[in-house]
């Protein structure tokens, strides 16, 4: 019988019968000498070891094929994996046998005519062949052609299952001379099988994880992601590479949360407390944003999603995931001030409308102090002066006086280049401030301008000169539409009320030309029916309702004329919606 272990292998498969070739008396050594079952349970050992090791599936291939060959007899054993792709064999381990054999028969497609073990891979059954220069079956086959140039006369070929059951590779025996396997040898070479399944198995799924890994990996570097586990009990933190890279760490470093705290931003270190309290004390799914400071001075904005699992000991874990949101923030905020510098725009244009009205707003208190200063004078000029009426001339004018500085107040507030700020807004009292500064224009249009405000209007949460910018930009509108009617009187009807939900609504309605085929169009940026429009002011005001969480929409009036109005809740907006506000799912 042919030993073709080597010593290392030897060691692997345990104590093979070279080894009990001591320098003994010939009766002690035969008494000593193990059976082949006691080697043979020995070497399958040996191989699960290699498997769970971890070693090398052409390793853990080669030392099973050597194993074989050792206690089979005389005989060349290979492994030969299925591609079903091909399909064809593909050669994993058959260290004995030359490459001018393995080589093409791993070129023979995988057919039932192809070979033995093609046949035995398609047929996903054991194939014997006792003699294959004499069997009929290959006599026209390139693999008896294959087989006579290297004197092989006998092959035996088994399917090496996976748990699937599918047929993933052949276990293969060749010999020199014509035979069948005996009885023995037919279960050295089913325990072969499967053993091989188990290492091809096994190494199919590490294949498949580390190529796991490494799309996860890559998926992370392109999203500007990362992942971490966080064991609660014992503050052990197990980060992805891409996390490191994130927060600048080195991955030799250990993971802690004052590692993890010296990064943050000093004005968000108490949001990131108060997040790390609350899953503690809490266990919860959640998700918030803070920002860090890094060394050189930058600051990223992070967005985490945290997911809560109990262990099998039920001690509280976290599983997220970390993403590098500094390029949308950046975008966002560049978006925003755009957004706001449009705005401004907008407001702008309506200062060429409003220009007569201001005029008559401000000439009016002017024209009453110069008339009641004159009339101080003279009656402080008469002998004796009247004291009375000179003091009730002067609380005049200090009313004049008041009333034109609240017109510009109300103008340099409307027109001026201001950050969007959140408070409690009346909305009646906002809406009667702009029709003030309007009423002239509209009178001098020939406009007939109907309030209706309700009485019971609760406040709503927002900035108010943006919403006072809607309303004038919606009553100019209606305005515009109305300046061509002559047949009718130009009415205008602005209206304020309540809604379900806890929310109010302001309404304008005209009597003008009405809305056309366009209406889809109406608030689409730079899209205008004016000829000296630009088409941006209802484009900027629908933007404006939805940042106040509300709506603004157009329909056509059952009569002549288009209603515009917009809604908005009365509520403050949730903390959900504050940036870098901790939620708790």
């Amino acid at each position: 019988m042919l030993d073709l272990t080597s010593t290392s292998e030897q060691k692997t498969l345990g104590r093979s019968r070279r080894e009990y070739r001591m320098e003994k008396p010939p009766a002690q050594r035969r008494k000593q000498q193990p059976g082949p079952a006691a080697l043979q349970v020995a070497g399958i050992n040996g191989l699960l070891q290699m498997i769970a090791a971890g070693r090398e599936l052409p390793d853990v291939l080669g030392v099973l094929c050597r194993f074989v060959e050792a206690m089979a007899g005389v005989c060349h054993c290979g492994v030969y994996l299925i591609d079903w792709s091909g399909p064809k064999l593909r050669n994993a381990a058959a260290t004995s046998l030359p490459a001018t054999f393995n080589d093409p028969l791993c070129g023979l497609p995988v057919r039932c005519e192809g070979g033995p073990c093609a046949s035995a891979a398609c047929l996903g059954t054991q194939v014997i062949v006792e003699d294959v220069e004499t069997d009929p079956l290959w006599q026209g086959s390139a693999f008896r052609a294959l087989a006579a140039l290297h004197q092989i006369r006998s092959c035996w070929s088994t399917p090496i299952w996976s748990a699937a059951g599918e047929v993933v590779a052949v276990f293969a025996v060749v010999q020199h001379q014509p035979a069948r396997p005996t009885a023995p040898q037919q279960a050295l070479m089913g325990l072969a099988a499967h053993v091989a399944g188990i290492a091809i198995e096994r190494a199919q799924h590490a294949l498949a994880l580390k190529r796991t890994h490494a799309y996860l990996a890559q998926a992370q570097r392109l999203s500007v992601a990362g992942s971490f586990c966080w064991r609660v009990a014992t503050d052990e933190f197990v980060w992805s590479e891409q996390l490191y890279h994130i927060f600048g760490f080195n991955q030799a470093e250990r993971v802690t949360l004052e590692l993890m705290a010296s990064r943050v931003h000093p004005e968000d270190v108490p949001l990131f407390n108060d997040a790390m309290e609350r899953a503690r004390n809490t266990p919860g799914d959640f998700e918030y944003e803070h920002r860090l400071l890094m060394p050189d001075g930058s600051v990223k904005y992070l967005y985490l999603a945290v997911h809560a699992i109990f262990d099998q000991y039920n001690q509280l874990e976290y599983i997220g995931a970390v993403q590098d949101v500094t390029q949308r923030r950046l975008s966002e905020e560049a978006l925003s001030k755009a957004r706001s510098e449009l705005a401004h725009v907008a407001r702008m244009m309506g200062l060429g409308a409003l220009t007569a009205s201001i005029a008559h707003e401000v000439n009016q208190p002017l024209s009453g102090i110069v008339t009641n200063a004159s009339t101080c004078l003279r009656m402080l000029a008469t002998n004796p002066p009247n004291v009375d009426i000179a003091r009730e001339t002067a609380r005049r004018t200090l009313r004049d006086a008041n009333r034109a500085s609240e017109v510009v107040t109300r103008l340099r507030a409307l027109f001026a280049r201001k950050a969007p700020t959140t408070e409690t807004v009346a909305l009646n009292d906002a809406t009667r401030e702009v029709i003030a500064l309007s009423l002239s224009g509209l009178q001098r249009r020939r406009v007939i301008l109907q309030p209706i405000l309700a009485e019971d209007l609760p406040p709503v949460m927002g900035d108010r000169v943006q919403l006072q910018q809607v309303i004038l930009n919606l009553l100019l509108n209606a305005a515009d539409a109305m300046s061509g009617i002559e047949d009718r009187p130009r009415q205008l009807l602005v209206r304020t009320e309540r809604e379900a939900g806890n929310r109010v609504r302001l309404s304008v309605q005209d009597s003008g030309i009405g809305l056309g085929a366009e209406t889809a169009q109406l608030f689409e940026p730079f899209y205008t029916t004016k000829s000296e429009g630009m088409g941006i002011g209802l484009s900027v005001s629908r933007f404006i309702i939805e940042s106040h969480r509300g709506d603004l929409t157009a329909r056509q009036n059952e009569g002549p004329g288009a209603t515009f109005s917009f809604s908005i809740p009365c509520e403050p907006p949730s903390p959900t919606a504050a940036v870098r506000q901790m939620r708790v799912l």
